[in-house]
């Protein structure tokens, strides 16, 4: 297979399920987020840590921090992390963790404004949060405001094609047993590229990450879209 062939991938359009509002979508997802098994997780954490480096000492600003999967993490490391998310079931959960009394956590909708000064922090993180945001350019603009101007800002998502294949953010509700997914929107990679470029950011980097054997050894539920783009990972700074 050549690097520009993909594998036949089994189209997801019509699978069964409950679209639920992103907000009760994560706080019924909270109960069995960290042991879901997500391929999307277990490839994006890795990236943001690489991007994120040592962080010993840094401001941090974790927007739309979940179960605290980053935020801990990095304040274990030595950042001084503010982390927001408007699902008080993931914030509950994300509270709980060995080291969140080192977080500061704000309840917050972070596809509106933040709740944040301008150019607080030195990094900033947003992970998983842009597909189920329907504007590209109000995120991009208030990422890029609490950033400083020496900062910068570490954004994953899902990768574009996996929407374009009908596969979304879901998990499997405990109690009912029935798919959820809770409520996104389709953007495509120029749409960043543009939003970025409409809030005053530059890309340091850009890079898609497949879905690869290793992967699929440890998180099974990613083997029918093994060789495909499964994480955009981008690394943004102030222009």
């Amino acid at each position: 297979m050549s690097r520009h062939e993909l594998p036949p991938y089994p189209v997801a359009q019509g699978v069964p399920g409950d679209i639920a509002p992103t907000r009760e979508g994560y706080d019924r997802w909270s109960e069995v987020y960290d042991g879901d098994g997500n391929p999307l997780v277990a490839l994006e954490e890795p990236q943001v840590e690489r991007m994120l480096g040592d962080v010993r000492g840094l401001r941090i600003a974790d927007v739309a921090a979940g179960t605290g999967r980053h935020s801990v993490r990095l304040a274990n490391a030595g950042a001084k992390v503010t982390a927001l998310d408007f699902s008080r079931g993931m914030l509950t959960k994300a509270r709980a963790k060995p080291g969140a009394d080192r977080v500061s956590f704000v309840i917050a909708d972070c596809a509106a404004q933040l709740p944040l000064r301008d150019g607080a922090f030195d990094r900033v993180v947003c992970a998983q949060l842009a597909d189920h945001v329907q504007s590209l350019d109000s995120l991009m603009s208030e990422l890029a405001r609490i950033c400083r101007n020496d900062g910068f800002i570490a954004l994953t998502t899902v990768h574009p094609t996996m929407h374009l294949l009908g596969v979304r953010a879901r998990f499997n509700d405990p109690e009912t047993g029935r798919k959820v997914y809770p409520k996104s929107y389709d953007h495509t990679i120029s749409a960043f590229v543009m939003a970025a470029e409409r809030a005053g950011l530059r890309f340091d980097e850009m890079s898609e990450h497949l879905i690869t054997d290793e992967l699929v050894r440890t998180n099974p539920r990613a083997a029918q879209a093994l060789g495909w783009p499964l994480l955009l990972a981008l690394k943004l700074a102030r222009t």
